[in-house]
């Protein structure tokens, strides 16, 4: 499924391609898909289809075309402080989207049928956290992923404000996915070959709405022999976040805004690059003949059209790279400026590296 918009060369020319399309609608949208680059999460010699509008898969790890992911995050209405169930969550490249959106009051769960993928899952998490530029300019709320079967939760499972399904849904589950809402909450998931957003309007009241036609593999069923009873997926707790936590939130909040504060003080607009698209020329040929000794024969010569088009296309990739570049001096003058403040800060080495996450960048 995909193929809904142009391939780009890289991750910021294909969130350009899908906000060009209108599958990006919205800034905090936007800014989840530029800050998580997509190709992170294709194995090694994959990368190159990364930047497609297409579905990906290798064995148990998939992920869906970006066009599907585009519509589901603006579809879940995301907010700071909700909580997020994501059903067959894979790659956790949704729920790290997700996270930087929710914040770190927020609840982030995810269930996998596979180990292996949930394992990858982890890693991928695990590099975003220590090695990603864009993880000191959101506050973040951390994914935990569980290994179980989607149709197997616990009947006393804590409900959530939002969830997706990333497989297809039977008719005769829509029922088992929505008791898992609250009162006002969104759940998106494909029900039936339409990507579907369902909103609980009250205890026994529903509005749905279609979104977009779909193709998903339906939701694996836990085989077990006649009578044994199916192993219940507990999900994650919701805990009480500890006094270390929160002081460590607060106090990079706290260093963020002022960062950012003495930027606009300064007149520095701290900003994503967005890269700007290419012009397209169109060239133009012109048959000519020329004579060969006695031989008059057909010769392609370039129109002064043509040479303008190309003089004019080197100019844009030119101011191109140049903006490119000024973007990329921005962004890690803001990441450096936060990682300074807190090296600075009259604390043990122990404390510092706990308030950076332990990165070493």
């Amino acid at each position: 499924m995909g193929g809904a918009v142009s391939a780009g060369e890289d991750n910021d020319d294909l969130i350009d391609n899908l906000k060009e399309a209108q599958y990006i609608r919205t800034e905090k949208v936007e800014q989840a898909f530029r800050a998580i680059d997509r190709g992170d999460y294709y194995l090694d010699g994959y990368r190159d289809s990364a930047y497609k509008d297409l579905a990906w898969k290798h064995g148990n790890i998939h992920l869906s075309a970006p066009c599907i992911y585009s519509e589901v995050m603006e579809a879940l209405k995301l907010q700071p402080g909700l909580s997020f169930l994501n059903l067959g969550s894979g790659t956790g490249y949704l729920s790290t989207m997700v996270a930087l959106i929710i914040g770190p009051f927020g609840v982030n769960h995810g269930v996998e049928l596979h180990k292996d993928v949930v394992e990858y899952a982890r890693e991928k998490l695990d590099d975003f956290i220590k090695n990603s530029d864009s993880f000191d300019k959101f506050e973040f709320c951390e994914p935990v992923f569980v290994v179980g079967n989607c149709l197997e939760i616990s009947a006393d499972s804590h409900q959530y404000d939002r969830i997706y399904c990333g497989a297809g849904v039977q008719k005769d589950h829509e029922n088992y996915m929505k008791v898992l809402l609250k009162i006002g909450g969104i759940l998106v998931m494909p029900i039936e070959d339409q990507l579907t957003q369902i909103t609980r309007t009250g205890q026994c009241t529903w509005e749905s709405k279609n979104i977009l036609a779909v193709s998903f593999a339906p939701l694996v069923q836990q085989s077990r022999a006649d009578g044994e009873k199916p192993d219940a997926v507990q999900l994650p707790p919701v805990t009480v976040r500890s006094l270390q936590d929160l002081s460590r939130i607060y106090i990079r909040r706290t260093l963020r805004n002022l960062a950012n504060e003495d930027s606009q003080g300064k007149g520095m607009v701290q900003r994503v690059p967005q890269k700007r698209k290419r012009r397209r020329c169109r060239r133009r040929r012109i048959n000519t003949y020329v004579f060969v000794g006695n031989q008059l024969i057909p010769q392609m010569v370039e129109s002064e059209e043509e040479e303008h088009a190309e003089e004019e296309h080197k100019e844009v990739e030119e101011e191109e790279e140049e903006e490119r570049d000024l973007g990329d001096i921005e962004i890690l003058k803001q990441v450096s400026v936060l990682r300074d403040q807190i090296m600075a800060l009259p604390l043990p080495e122990s404390l510092k590296a706990f308030l950076l996450y332990y990165r070493e960048k």
